[in-house]
């Protein structure tokens, strides 16, 4: 492996790459501890610590803010009217944009960094025929702000006008605060649940060409990226917010699910492993592990917090070993459906 210089900004990052210009980390996220046997109690609270903060909690407080003080009241949402769905809707391409920009402005038009902690060695396509436009960062703010936002905002018209009418189960948080507590804690890895089984069901080949292929189409993603998906993609990715029918909530764990679905893929597509402000590193970047998806397609349908990757076989670390397992498995099922033909 080789340093890359960017002939651009005249700048060496200094980190190990290959020939494609592909860093990877120095080791790799293991598997939760939770799932781990024996058990490991000091592994357990570790993680559980970096589960919480400072993300979790970020997403905590911004999904509580929102329902104080940046909506109207429950009582409002008894029927389908234009005037809070349009709030609503406003809101929401609002908050979409400024997070989603603030990562794409300091990683990506500012390039505040360069390459340091890049995963790949070039920027957003232009010129490109697979994008609209011709232009990877246009298609991606397109799919992103007219079908992401405009579905998420469905989702949570419909999910509010519910609990407004008492059909779905509610929780008050003043008669069940520590119910209330967990269930907030509890979003995330139910995010991940949910998303591993939708992300392999939208990898079935008829689904996949229905519309998972247009998220595909970002092989080095940036933080517009994550969100870039096909209606019939959204449709099932912001499914999440449908357990709020069966399991009992309060209207601030439906809306931090959402949210979490909307916002952390700009995070987790960020391209670049840490964020580094006046030559520190201030915060934790993108998921490795999902980059490595968009790069090999057929691995990493999950995140290792749920690892239900590890579990069936799925999982890549980027390691030359993986990909040599993975490109032998890849083989023995096409000859598999070859011989079947």
């Amino acid at each position: 492996m080789a340093s890359v210089r960017t002939e651009k900004d005249g700048l060496i990052d200094g980190m190990p790459r290959d020939e494609r210009g592909f860093w990877q980390p120095e080791g790799t996220k293991l598997p939760n501890p939770v799932f781990a046997w024996p058990p490991q109690p000091l592994e357990v609270l570790k993680w559980l610590y970096n589960y919480l903060f400072p993300w979790n909690f970020i997403y905590m407080a911004i999904a509580t803010l929102t329902w104080l003080y940046l909506q109207p009241d429950l009582s409002q949402m008894t029927t389908f009217r234009a005037d809070w769905i349009l709030l609503l809707f406003v809101r929401n391409q609002v908050m979409l944009i400024l997070i989603v920009s603030a990562w794409h402005l300091w990683l990506w038009a500012r390039k505040s960094q360069g390459f340091q902690f890049k995963y790949t060695s070039d920027w957003s396509a232009t010129g490109k025929r697979r994008f609209l436009w011709g232009n990877q960062l246009g298609d991606n703010i397109f799919w992103s702000c007219v079908s992401g936002g405009t579905i998420w905002t469905a989702y949570e018209v419909l999910m509010l006008w519910a609990y407004a009418n008492g059909i779905i189960p509610y929780v008050d948080p003043r008669q069940q605060p520590v119910y209330f507590v967990l269930m907030l804690c509890a979003i995330q890895l139910w995010r991940l649940f949910h998303f591993y089984w939708v992300h392999r069901l939208l990898h079935w080949p008829p689904l996949y060409k229905a519309g998972h292929y247009l998220h595909h189409k970002n092989i080095n993603v940036g933080p517009w990226s994550g969100l870039s998906m096909h209606p019939l993609e959204h449709i099932l990715y912001f499914s999440c917010a449908l357990i709020h029918w069966i399991v009992p909530s309060h209207p601030i764990h439906m809306i931090m699910n959402l949210q979490h679905a909307a916002l952390t893929p700009a995070q987790g597509h960020a391209g670049f492993e840490a964020v580094v402000v006046k030559g520190k590193v201030n915060l934790a970047g993108a998921s490795y592990f999902h980059q490595l998806h968009h790069r090999y397609f057929e691995c990493n349908y999950g995140e290792p917090d749920f690892p239900f990757d590890h579990w069936f076989g799925t999982s890549h670390d980027g390691s030359p070993e993986a990909h040599t397992t993975m490109r032998a498995k890849r083989l023995a099922r096409h000859n598999i459906q070859t011989e079947a033909a």
